[in-house]
């Protein structure tokens, strides 16, 4: 597919030629008319035998001396770059943008295609003056205001790219509400990471007043009140994670339990355990009340107060936590095939993805606040399996 594009660019390049050539603002010497299109089957001929940097030299000539084949330059241009030969690519759209015969529209285009260039190339800072200069124009702002955002975020410069997030939010007819709260998140990261809890707290509830349900947020807030001794505070703020996502419960059990153990009613997380469950059966809640029962009242309880969970809602991790339990006790079951299914069982989760990517599917045991496929924000949620 490639080659036949190799193949394409000049030939359209010669037809837009022989176009300008029929315009009577063209006319030209005979001498010189003649050239043009041996210098494209020249550069045609040098990519043909994979002579790129002399075909290079060819084109550019070429469009030095006819600006109407500026888009055909800029085709080739982008071509290299997804063959990745930026150097190359970066070469022709620089030359572009210097040329002062570039209309308008193409000059922008130009710029577009050389920010890309320097962003393939990781050269941020070049991309980033060349996408401003875009945007000075007032010209495919979103475009690049997009392309600023991404490199923001690669950079991790927060706050100019929850301001670029802002402006997209007001231009663009996708909702940015999301991103913008996770990049508050970044910024309460860092601020709570420094000692600065007056910062971190006024950027949690700016991402908590852009998007509600911004778990993360809950989350952070949630564990920087509890290493702080703020234990109310803190369950304050796990608990919130209830009625914003009640699939991720599971990420504030530890802290909810340390919370409670701090304040000497440990026993509270068992009712809160049953409370979430009756809404939402979750196989790791499951295992986590049993646990819980079974330090509080035996190993006996324990498995009774899960079985009646796995027979409601059939679920691996709380099947797995029944085996283990029974393998505790009594049980008409040889041990060594409780150990078997143990086993298996064992080999099943550790293979198992615990969370996965909304929008492109990327999965991970770990959760990332931004999916490290497709790159977008809070889109990694807990997989919720079930036996059928």
């Amino acid at each position: 597919m490639f080659e036949l594009l190799w193949l394409l660019l000049p030939v359209a390049a010669l037809t837009g030629w022989w176009i300008g050539r029929r315009h009577p603002a063209a006319e030209e010497s005979a001498a010189a008319s003649s050239s043009i299109p041996d210098a494209y089957l020249q550069g045609l001929s040098h990519l043909l035998n994979e002579e790129r940097d002399k075909a290079l030299e060819v084109f550019t000539r070429m469009a030095e001396i006819d600006s109407e084949t500026a888009e055909t330059h800029l085709a080739l241009g982008s071509l290299f770059r997804r063959r990745g030969e930026v150097d190359r690519a970066i070469r022709i759209h620089q030359d572009l943008v210097a040329r002062p015969t570039l209309t308008a529209q193409q000059r922008i285009y130009a710029l577009l295609a050389l920010g890309q260039d320097y962003m393939k190339a990781g050269l941020f800072d070049r991309a980033e003056q060349v996408f401003s200069k875009v945007i000075e124009h007032d010209a495919h702002v979103e475009q690049a205001l997009h392309n600023l955002l991404t490199i923001y975020e690669h950079e991790k410069e927060w706050r100019k790219a929850v301001a670029v997030a802002q402006r997209l939010d007001r231009l663009s007819a996708r909702d940015y509400r999301v991103p913008i709260a996770q990049l508050h998140c970044e910024l309460a990261a860092e601020a709570a990471a420094a000692g600065q809890l007056t910062e971190a707290r006024e950027q949690l509830q700016s991402a908590l007043k852009v998007d509600p349900n911004c778990v993360r947020a809950s989350l952070l807030r949630g564990d920087m009140e509890r290493e702080r001794g703020r234990y109310r505070a803190a369950i304050k703020a796990y608990r919130a994670v209830v009625r914003q996502d009640p699939a991720m419960v599971p990420e504030v059990i530890d802290g909810l339990h340390a919370c409670f153990q701090a304040q000497g009613a440990a026993y509270r997380l068992e009712s809160f355990l049953r409370e979430v469950l009756q809404h939402h059966p979750d196989g790791r809640l499951m295992a986590r009340l049993a646990e819980v029962v079974q330090e509080q009242h035996g190993t006996r309880a324990a498995m009774n107060e899960l079985t009646g969970w796995v027979r409601r809602h059939p679920t691996v991790e709380g099947i797995r936590r029944l085996v283990s339990l029974a393998q505790t006790l009594d049980e008409p079951i040889e041990p060594r095939e409780l150990q078997v299914l143990r086993g298996l069982f064992d080999r099943l989760e550790a293979g198992r993805a615990l969370y996965r990517c909304r929008r492109c599917g990327f999965s991970s045991r770990s959760l990332f606040w931004r999916c490290p496929g497709c790159k977008s924000w809070a889109s990694l949620r807990p997989i919720h399996e079930e036996c059928t």
